[in-house]
């Protein structure tokens, strides 16, 4: 079986999907697993070695300069290559409008959420089969359960297995370290500076350097703060790859609701997740490691609450 998965963004929703190429694998064999995904998240799905071709997109970047020529030219260059094979089953996991009309552009049976399932309603009417999945599980068991629908085994009720393990990075570690992740997409899931300084000192005192990492120059100034306040370090930016190879030789990890929280967790590291607006029952943490939610929308955590979940993660063997 050839099978191809559409899950493009964000970070977080990518992370997401990882079990399935698992759960595929598990009842194929011998299955051919692709993935279409944005440029900027193609290392994750590169992570797993169940996946055999990732075909990076730029829609992000191509939407914004649609009357270039160059745009157009990098569309129809990845549309042949969606093209140059028949997929058995090309599976929109994601449940957008956008996601479908790319699933389209490959040669195979589209296949996604009914209308009563998807994020955006109005995908489903581009697939030529659709199942229906509740909206009140989580994203991952979501993923999960429509892979089993559309592909025909038996819907997991195992654990998730993530079933990626980055290579060396760019950058080592000079000892054992906890990394914080105080950065976020949006200001309103933004944790105040000071308690980031306390978690910090906190870590510190565990004998643990705390890490804090950043993406943008706003946020490199940000971690700068945090890091003076905690005798912490500030590492240099680095790629979604080079990050994910940190991650995995961190002790435990804090960090906002952000993609990089989700992959500490896929990665099987201890992970607290600081939710300051948003609800973490449909998209919180998950891992094989100990991994807490804390928070939701219109409720940001006290420094009390993630300096326990600290204390009692670092109680565990």
């Amino acid at each position: 079986m050839r099978l191809l998965i559409v899950k493009t963004s964000s970070m977080g929703d990518v992370v997401h999907a990882l079990p399935v190429v698992h759960d595929v694998r598990r009842a194929f064999p011998g299955a051919q697993i692709e993935w279409l995904v944005e440029a900027s998240f193609a290392a994750i799905p590169r992570l797993h070695t169940g996946v055999g071709r990732v075909l990076p997109m730029a829609w992000r970047r191509w939407r914004k300069k649609l009357s270039s020529g160059d745009s157009w030219r990098a569309m129809r260059e990845l549309r042949a290559q969606l093209r140059e094979q028949r997929y058995d089953c090309v599976l929109d996991l994601q449940g957008l409008l956008k996601s479908a009309l790319w699933g389209r552009q490959a040669s195979g049976p589209l296949m996604g959420y009914d209308s009563a399932s998807a994020r955006e309603p109005l995908a489903s009417w581009f697939y030529a089969r659709k199942a229906h999945v509740g909206r009140d599980l989580h994203a991952v068991e979501r993923c999960r359960q429509l892979a089993a629908a559309h592909l025909g085994y038996a819907p997991p009720s195992d654990a998730p297995v993530f079933g990626i393990q980055p290579g060396p990075g760019s950058w080592k570690l000079r000892g054992p370290s906890a990394a914080l992740i105080p950065c976020a997409s949006r200001p309103e899931k933004i944790w105040p500076e000071a308690r980031w300084i306390a978690v910090g000192k906190r870590i510190k005192a565990m004998g643990l350097s705390p890490l804090v990492l950043w993406g943008t120059e706003e946020e490199q100034v940000r971690a700068e703060r945090i890091a003076a306040g905690c005798d912490g370090e500030v590492p240099p930016f680095l790629n979604v790859h080079d990050m994910a190879a940190l991650l995995a030789e961190t002790k435990r990890v804090v960090g906002l609701d952000t993609g990089f929280s989700h992959l500490a967790a896929a990665l099987g590291r201890p992970t607290i997740g600081i939710y300051c607006d948003h609800e973490p029952g449909l998209a919180g943490l998950v891992g094989t490691a100990s991994v807490a939610s804390v928070g939701g929308k219109g409720l940001v955590p006290s420094q009390q609450e993630v300096l326990s979940l600290v204390e009692r993660q670092a109680a565990l063997p």
